[in-house]
């Protein structure tokens, strides 16, 4: 078949025909369409944090192309203080959590795929039961209180350190790992630590890297278990000051820049929120490879 591509000659030796130049072209139009719905949103909040007063009022809220873009917003939100502090906030809290989370993940996933270890049905049944049953805020702000954790980073991070959901993620994958090696490392005197960190983590990069992500995205997004524990501004994270001055308009003000005319509310609400999509959206495009070949995985085959 001359003048044929060898992809199309495939198709039709297998017996699948190619779409037809409509079909594509349909196909192309909703991609567009899809792209152009989750894009726009993104976009209007990047202009408006750009534009200024004459023009948020002109467009009546939002601004999708910014004609005189400015950076005052962002001078203004910086110049502040409140939001460089709960930025530096949020970043220690997402590192040290994400990291903490990956280590005990990793270790109680280990040993529970191994099946001869001590109490391994009963504490599987116990993260197992944890999916299914939550024992609420109140009992949750008790335990914090009791543990002498309010009002400190910590009750920022140990209570979302693992889930139930990541721990069997990466024990299915772990559980994947063919036994002959691991007992060939046996053979050669490995201990299990030396086990789970020269075999199982380099073989679960993938695993890994999702679990990573997953916490990042949740410690950098949190923000309700700071409006229960945490009583000391200073002390808040950048999703509460983004909370609170969208919804109450007071974590900044005019005390923060005395003497200067403050950017448009509006305009100061969508440069936090932008301030507060950096970090994810730049961290995100490292790991997304590893996303979806990660979660497959551990869901499938476990």
């Amino acid at each position: 078949m001359p003048g044929v591509s060898r992809a199309r000659r495939l198709r039709t030796i297998n017996g699948a025909n190619p779409p037809s130049p409509a079909v594509r072209g349909l196909k192309g139009v909703v991609l567009f369409v899809a792209c152009a719905l989750v894009l726009t949103p993104f976009l209007a909040v990047i202009a408006t944090s750009l534009a200024d007063q004459a023009q948020i009022a002109k467009a009546g809220g939002y601004v999708l192309w910014p004609e005189n873009p400015t950076l005052d917003a962002y001078r203004a939100i910086f110049r502040g203080g409140v939001v460089t502090r709960a930025t530096l906030v949020s970043i220690g809290i997402t590192l040290v959590g994400s990291g903490l989370s990956v280590v005990v993940t990793a270790l109680l996933a280990y040993s529970l795929s191994r099946p001869g270890s001590w109490g391994h049905r009963p504490i599987l049944l116990l993260v197992l039961f944890t999916m299914f049953f939550n024992a609420g805020m109140i009992p949750n702000y008790l335990l914090i209180k009791e543990l002498g954790l309010i009002d400190s980073y910590w009750s920022l991070i140990l209570p979302g350190l693992t889930s139930a959901f990541q721990i069997i993620i990466v024990r299915a994958f772990f559980m994947e790992v063919p036994k002959e090696i691991i007992d060939a490392a046996r053979i050669d005197g490995a201990s299990e630590l030396q086990i789970l960190t020269r075999i199982m983590l380099p073989l679960s990069k993938a695993v890994i890297a999702v679990v990573a992500l997953f916490n990042a995205v949740s410690y950098w997004s949190a923000f309700f278990n700071a409006v229960l524990y945490i009583n000391s501004t200073e002390k808040w994270p950048l999703q509460l000051v983004l909370r609170t001055y969208v919804i109450d308009n007071t974590a900044l003000g005019a005390a923060d820049l005395p003497g200067e005319v403050m950017p448009p509310q509006q305009s100061l609400q969508m440069a936090i929120l932008v301030v507060s999509l950096i970090p994810i959206c730049l961290v995100y495009p490292f790991l997304q490879r590893h996303f979806a070949k990660g979660v497959v995985i551990g869901a499938v085959k476990g």
